[in-house]
């Protein structure tokens, strides 16, 4: 939209990910640094982290070399706008605004504490229990005093706004949901495989790795050996070891990493998400959405997408609605495909990036 863009980011970890054409396009129109930084925490280091005030899930994304690499680059340019991306780089605002005068935006993804409340009560285990607890109760200081530091707040969903608000959030508060660019969701239905299940997200977020070990541990054996006739494809990164006890030959399919996720999208035809924790808006829901997928979820898995339960998307919230959601879906073609094509006219109608992005160019007039 013709403004100057610069983008630093911290990687949690080394970066495989190969650019492709699209990626280089982009970063030729931007100034772009990165810098990996190791967050794995030891078993004596969680043993410390007990006796003090803050979570290690906080506490692991400062870097004081990053924080010098930050405000080297605040030094060389006067920003207008800095944008944070999520709750773990709000330990650098600090230091971020000491070193500019820019209007500083908070782009919330999630609640971080509701997750870390939420898993806990999944746990049946006490100490599981408190442990989580405890963690969501630090998230939450520390959210609480980051909160109204900023000068205005973006956010996925209008439940994440009226949460902030029951915070006492008094900086202005704008809803701008998920864009993707809709030129590279180009679904080819004559390539996909039906009937076929599948599951793709990242596995070392907690929330994608409970619900599917509640999933594979609920239905294994209905699509081993039961009525679900269908084969079921788990893909993601970091997918933990004991994930590969699940697989049986010929119909699930633990498979990791896939080279292309939209091409491993298309192929498939029913995805599911299966969360019972976390918050915000699921970047893959509205991917899925954008290749047409019939797609089943829980109410808290599609939290903030305009959904019609039966007609953009099917919602099932316990181990029997989710049966008869995933029978119906194998045993109907056409039915997948017509939740499928209105998936796709919901993405059009809100989640295209370049109405998003006028969206959030005009708050951003408004704060600045």
């Amino acid at each position: 939209m013709g403004h100057e863009v610069s983008l630093v980011a911290l990687n949690a970890k080394k970066n495989h990910h190969e650019f492709s054409d699209d990626d280089k396009e982009l970063l030729s129109k931007i100034t772009y640094r990165a810098f990996d930084i190791d967050t794995n925490v030891s078993v004596l280091d969680v043993a410390i982290n007990l006796l003090s005030k803050t979570s290690f899930n906080i506490d692991r994304y400062y870097d004081a070399e990053f924080e010098r690499l930050l405000i080297h680059e605040l030094k060389k340019s006067d920003f207008d706008i800095i944008q944070f991306e999520g709750l773990m780089v709000s330990l650098y605002l600090n230091a971020v605004r000491k070193n500019s005068k820019a209007k500083l935006i908070y782009r919330l993804h999630n609640i971080e504490n509701q997750i870390w409340q939420r898993l806990s009560l999944q746990k049946t285990d006490p100490f599981k229990k408190s442990y989580l607890k405890m963690h969501a109760k630090r998230i939450k200081n520390y959210e609480l005093k980051q909160l109204n530091n900023f000068d205005a707040i973006a956010v996925f969903t209008s439940q994440d706004k009226g949460t902030l608000l029951e915070y006492g959030v008094k900086i202005p508060i704008a809803i701008l949901p998920l864009g993707i660019n809709l030129d590279v969701y180009k679904p080819d239905p004559a390539k996909t495989d039906y009937p076929t299940l599948f599951f793709l997200g990242s596995l070392d977020w907690l929330p994608n790795r409970e619900g599917m070990e509640w999933f594979l541990e609920n239905f294994a054996h209905d699509l081993a050996e039961g009525d679900l006739r269908v084969r079921f494809y788990v893909a993601g990164n970091d997918i933990p070891d004991n994930f590969d006890d699940f697989e049986v030959m010929g119909k699930i399919f633990i498979q990791g990493e896939v080279d292309d996720a939209l091409e491993f999208i298309n192929s498939k035809a029913i995805m599911i998400v299966p969360l019972l924790s976390g918050g915000g808006m699921r970047v893959k829901i509205v991917e899925g959405m954008a290749m047409q997928k019939c797609i089943i979820s829980t109410n808290l898995g599609a939290e903030g997408i305009h959904f019609e339960d039966g007609v953009n998307i099917l919602i099932a919230n316990n181990q029997e609605e989710f049966y008869e959601a995933i029978h119906h879906c194998i045993t109907d073609e056409e039915y997948c495909k017509h939740i499928g094509l209105n998936a796709r006219k919901l993405v059009e109608e809100q989640h295209d990036a370049n109405k998003v992005t006028g969206n959030l160019v005009e708050f951003y007039k408004t704060v600045i």
